[in-house]
């Protein structure tokens, strides 16, 4: 009888525990995909009626509004104790805070283009000076470097991308410009990068930034843009190549001038 008792009560307790598992796990309380919350009603828009700036700045904040509901939520299950609830919360809060955020306005593409370096305002230096201190703390940037922290690479992009939407009449526009399509190149956004880059040069059509062979290179080299980037390489020895600086861009530059020329002779 004993043995019977026993085994009786760890059925029980067995059952018990996997109850509070499936209780805890709240899989059951997950929204289906699809399925409407009936909590509030999404007002309905027209997208033909609507620019893509005001559809980004609604989804951002509808985007922050989101999280700091979570955040709400979580405080308010730790004051009253519903670990269960709390624990769904912290969950999805983990989730949202882990998920790929993505910028869907690009700064330079925004960009008039009567606007450029004109004076010299401080708080777009302080910008451009802070932004600078971040994209330091990332490292050096180039083909062989590796391991970087690319999110101080995206601060540091934010920082940028301030100083050109809010300060577009800085002197420091075009350098804000150059070093954000260094950064987007680093991380391989290379019809962004030559979007900046050439935002640089027509800023400042004088700049000493190789701007204009970085820009034909990344052109050449991964969008295979060849005529494109052949006759960029051109105007860039005729601009930047002019400064000491800039020596070796421009011995890179007439080398790809005689390939691009060579291989477009072979095809025509």
């Amino acid at each position: 009888m004993a043995r019977i008792a026993c085994t009786a009560i760890v059925v029980v307790l067995l059952n018990v525990l996997a109850g509070c598992q499936g209780t805890q796990s709240g899989s059951g309380q997950i929204v289906p995909t699809g399925a409407q919350e009936g909590y509030a009603s999404t007002p309905v828009i027209n997208v033909n009626e609507i620019g893509e700036t005001d559809l980004i700045e609604q989804m951002v904040v509808s985007r922050q509004a989101y999280q700091r509901g979570l955040e709400l939520l979580v405080a308010y299950y730790e004051k009253t104790g519903n670990n269960m609830k709390l624990q769904w919360a912290r969950k999805e809060l983990g989730a949202f805070n882990s998920m790929s955020k993505y910028n869907y306005i690009i700064e330079a593409s925004m960009a008039q283009p009567n606007t450029g370096p004109k004076a010299s305002i401080p708080a777009a230096d302080a910008l451009f000076y802070e932004a600078q201190a971040i994209k330091k703390k990332a490292g050096p940037l180039g083909p062989l470097e590796i391991l970087k922290n690319e999110n101080q690479l995206r601060l540091a992009l934010t920082k940028y991308n301030e100083l050109i939407k809010n300060y577009p009449t800085s002197d420091k526009v075009d350098d804000a410009a150059y070093e954000a399509g260094d950064i987007y190149e680093y991380l391989k956004d290379y019809p962004i990068a030559v979007l900046y880059f050439k935002q640089t040069f027509e800023w400042d059509p004088d700049t000493s930034y190789p701007a204009r062979f970085r820009a034909a290179y990344v052109l050449e080299k991964y969008l295979h843009r060849n005529a494109e980037a052949l006759e960029l390489y051109k105007e860039a020895i005729r601009t930047e190549g002019r400064h000491a600086k800039n020596r070796l861009w421009k011995d890179l530059a007439e080398k790809q001038i005689k390939e691009l020329q060579g291989s477009m002779d072979t095809v025509n």
